[in-house]
């Protein structure tokens, strides 16, 4: 089981370029950094984490593709990803281009770790009926795969459509970049993750033991061979026992949360963590 970190990037904490160079020289195995394009004001959607406020990071988050080529410039080692990124979002076409260019920059260490969206006024304000969005979040990942993995490639659904086109740079790594979706188990996910990813990407790993043996049977279902499930629970607090269960269970990565804050607050927790690495 592989160690990595997550860390909640803003413009006001450890930036992200020092602590992907940090972490690679302690020997952790992956950075995740999440997107948000904004915030709006209202809070008619009630914050993810359970809280009666919106924690000030979700406001301050720079770009993650820009962020991870820049980390990507000072590291040599360690996988550079989003945890999580919002494709629906995003336009197909050209997002398809950035993540192939942002591959290449990592030298093949990119890791889309995707999610459907949480925050509903922030889908609204890019034109996304958040009633359809995991559909959209489909077909923009099919269609940009189409890209990466042709030399001419079309797409044509209900949410992209387009006609038989070139585009280069494909992805380094073949036929695309490491895919993960976040999001809690059911039906509609893990079909989704068989059709078109290579993991799941639960925040911690509550039910992961009664959901996990779900997953393997759609994998095989769809013909998919169950072991290459990439299993990287995301944000976890860590203890020897936590631990020791993901292990038991089949975990691939773990992904430790780092404080939102300045070097002094993170740079402890990144060293104390380091513990973790030598299981």
């Amino acid at each position: 089981m592989k160690i990595g970190v997550t860390i909640h990037a803003t413009d006001k904490a450890m930036p992200v370029v020092d602590v992907a160079r940090e972490a690679e020289a302690r020997g952790y195995h992956s950075l995740y950094i999440p997107e948000h394009t904004h915030i709006p004001t209202s809070r008619r959607t009630p914050p993810p984490t359970g809280s009666d406020e919106l924690a000030e990071e979700y406001l301050r988050s720079p770009d993650p593709y820009i962020s991870l080529a820049a980390a990507a410039s000072v590291t040599e080692r360690i996988l550079l990803g989003t945890g999580i990124g919002l494709p629906a979002q995003h336009d197909p076409i050209t997002f398809a281009k950035e993540l192939a260019t942002l591959d290449r920059v990592t030298a093949g260490r990119f890791v889309f770790g995707i999610g459907y969206g949480w925050n509903i006024e922030e889908m609204e304000n890019h034109g996304i009926d958040t009633r359809r969005r995991r559909a959209r979040v489909r077909e923009h990942m099919l269609a940009m795969q189409a890209l990466w993995s042709n030399e001419v490639a079309e797409f044509h659904g209900e949410f992209v459509d387009f006609e038989a086109s070139w585009q280069w740079p494909k992805p380094q790594q073949r036929p695309r970049p490491r895919v993960l979706i976040g999001g809690a188990a059911g039906p509609k996910l893990f079909d989704h993750i068989a059709e078109y990813a290579d993991g799941w990407m639960p925040i911690g790993g509550a039910g992961l033991r009664e959901d996990l043996p779900k997953l393997r049977s759609v994998f095989e279902a769809q013909s998919r061979d169950p072991d290459s499930i990439h299993l990287v629970p995301m944000g976890v607090m860590p203890d020897d026992a936590k631990l020791d269960y993901y292990e038991e269970l089949g975990v691939t990565e773990c992904v430790l949360r780092l404080p939102s804050a300045t070097r002094d607050e993170v740079m402890p927790v990144l060293d104390a963590f380091t513990r973790y690495l030598s299981r």
